[in-house]
């Protein structure tokens, strides 16, 4: 690849879409063209994910302001990058040695992902190139891009709608779906006639951060199951045959020590307590993926969770790996888990996250490129799920324009180059 130089770098802080402050950076080129990219948050977090740098001064956004992070940008990194090689692999290492720590926390994660992404950005600009397809080129996935099948959150849950029920994600799969375009409207028609079940039920249809509905429902963990049963049924969608279900537990919210506490009414469960459960509901609903059904800290029972439902489900670790190739090589290692959520900003630079996901395929494990609950209109995990073909994507449910962002450039996406074709992992 061609190689230009940094001309001039600039951050600032905006607001994502919880009304926090995030960072915001610009990264310019010596033939005039930049990038600029905007990196999310995430509520339900990962103790092993890299730092993201706040300010803590309660005089300013609740201490959620970021000026200290915009601030390492305009100078520390700003002074590194300047008049020195765009090649994103040296930018990222640049900001790396910089930084000098294991988690970025000394100029943080967040402003080193900014300025990553950015950069990245204006390189595919200056060579007149998709982004995705830059980042195709980076990865040496040019053959394997694809459209990414979509995971839409239709019910929320835990951390992101204030426990409304244990679990964190309830997610429908059009596993029947021939193209992006009808994976859309197929998920749009079930979350709207998903409203009328809750409706029905005398559910209110407010929704959580990333878009799904959130009641406080009655029956229990189960119920959204059910919900979204019989929204499937009044749509002119088969339950099972064309649109699926994906959970995302998010355990680590819930673990005490050695055992799980339901927030929602006081019940604890062992871990066997947990996997039996699933099973149950593998049994019972046509559900193709569970995202961190155990504690990122409960490697034993990961493993025996893989060894009892790893050959029937998706089961996927997000605050097991928290995208970082170190963590994942473990989970290899133990046969824990066999598929990874991809966060950008879990791990804080493009260089690395690329690195995660080329570890993941040469090892068997399926990928998923995935948002935060505090999200943004950048739509950088749409390229970079199709450049490199993670084959599937979390951006949330059909509600709110931070999520839809994500989908209609999928759509652009596909209209565009009319030989990506959709993904699907799950042909039921």
């Amino acid at each position: 690849m061609d190689n230009f130089m940094i001309s001039d770098i600039k951050a600032r802080q905006v607001l994502d879409s919880r009304g926090n402050p995030t960072v915001e950076a610009e990264v310019f080129l010596e033939n005039g063209t930049f990038g600029r990219a905007i990196v999310p948050s995430g509520a339900s977090t990962g103790t092993l994910e890299a730092l993201e740098l706040r300010d803590g001064d309660e005089s300013r956004y609740n201490g959620k302001s970021v000026f200290k992070a915009v601030w390492n940008v305009n100078s520390k990194i700003r002074d590194v990058l300047v008049g020195n090689t765009a090649d994103l692999r040296a930018v990222d290492e640049m900001m790396l040695e910089l930084d000098g720590t294991e988690n970025k926390s000394n100029l943080g994660a967040n402003a080193i992902l900014a300025v990553s992404l950015a950069n990245a950005k204006a390189n595919a600009r200056a060579r007149k190139m998709p982004f995705y397809k830059y980042i195709a080129e980076l990865a040496g996935t040019t053959r394997e891009m694809s459209i990414p099948l979509p995971m839409m959150n239709v019910m929320n849950g835990g951390e992101h709608a204030s426990w409304a029920t244990d679990f964190q994600e309830y997610m429908i799969v059009p596993v029947g779906a021939g193209n992006i375009a009808e994976a859309v409207q197929m998920g749009a028609e079930v979350f709207h006639a998903l409203k009328k079940v809750l409706e029905e039920r005398n559910y209110p249809t407010t929704v959580g951060d990333e878009g799904g509905y959130a009641p406080r429902v009655r029956e229990g963990n189960n119920e959204p199951l059910e919900c979204i049963k019989y929204a499937v049924d009044k749509t002119r969608y088969q339950f099972g045959k064309d649109i699926a279900i994906a959970m995302d537990i998010a355990a680590s919210e819930f673990y005490d020590k050695d055992h799980y506490v339901l927030k929602t009414n006081g019940d604890w469960k062992s871990a066997d307590d947990l996997i039996n459960w699933y099973t149950w509901i593998i049994d019972n609903y046509p559900v193709v993926s569970i995202e961190d059904g155990l504690a990122e800290n409960d490697w034993a029972n990961w493993k025996i969770l893989t060894e009892r439902l790893g050959n029937r489900v998706q089961l996927v670790g997000d605050d097991l790996f928290v995208t970082n190739v170190k963590l994942l090589e473990r989970g290899i290692t133990e046969k824990a888990a066999n598929a990874i959520l991809i966060k950008p900003n879990q791990i804080g630079t493009l260089s690395e996250t690329i690195d995660a996901v080329l570890l993941a395929k040469k090892s068997g494990y399926k990928t998923i490129m995935s948002h935060r609950s505090g999200e943004t209109e950048d739509v950088s995990i749409a390229h970079l799920a199709v450049g490199l073909g993670t084959g599937q994507i979390k951006t949330g449910s059909l509600s709110r324009s931070e999520r839809i962002a994500k989908y209609n450039e999928l759509i652009r996406i596909s209209e565009s180059n009319s030989r990506l074709g959709l993904t699907n992992l799950f042909c039921r």
